[in-house]
């Protein structure tokens, strides 16, 4: 199955989305922070089908989220600073999986400060002055790279934008 490019959108998060938008990208990074390094740890961890899993790993390495080290005979891959960029993301997907599809025995992971082993405050957006904003109280503003992009202009998205 050939997945779709985001390529042509001139949008931040679909080119996010063509690097890390498909399920087994994500877990393949998820398994990562956990500390897998090994083709045959994640192929166990996933159930993955290796051509798959393959396929997903050289992708993450050549959009350098991963890097691949050929040491000992056996290919380790660890995340790059780009990929450890991810962790936020991950987290926050998480917290939202324990609060709208809980499962019935209780949150299924606790992210702790590894100085202190006290939880971590739920992710979340906050102004300038360090208030924690709610959804309704951000807005988004075109950048420099929509502003003068007669595509987004005339689009549905360029069009709430600019009435907002």
């Amino acid at each position: 199955m050939k997945l779709t490019s985001f390529d042509h959108f001139n949008c931040s998060l679909a080119q996010t989305l063509s690097v890390i938008g498909d399920h087994w990208s994500l877990l393949i990074i998820r398994d990562a922070f956990f500390g897998l390094r090994r083709f045959d740890q994640f192929h166990d961890s996933l159930g993955i089908s290796r051509n798959v899993l393959s396929m997903r790993l050289k992708k993450l390495v050549q959009a350098g989220v991963l890097e691949k080290s050929d040491g000992a005979g056996h290919p380790e891959y660890r995340l790059t600073d780009k990929g450890l960029a991810l962790q936020p993301i991950l987290i926050a997907m998480t917290q939202w999986g324990d609060t709208y599809l809980p499962s019935p025995d209780g949150k299924r992971l606790t992210f702790v400060d590894r100085r202190d082993g006290k939880a971590i405050r739920p992710v979340g957006v906050h102004a300038a002055d360090g208030r924690r904003l709610k959804p309704r109280e951000i807005k988004a503003r075109p950048g420099p790279a929509l502003q003068n992009d007669p595509q987004f202009a005339d689009s549905p998205t360029g069009r709430n934008l600019r009435e907002a």
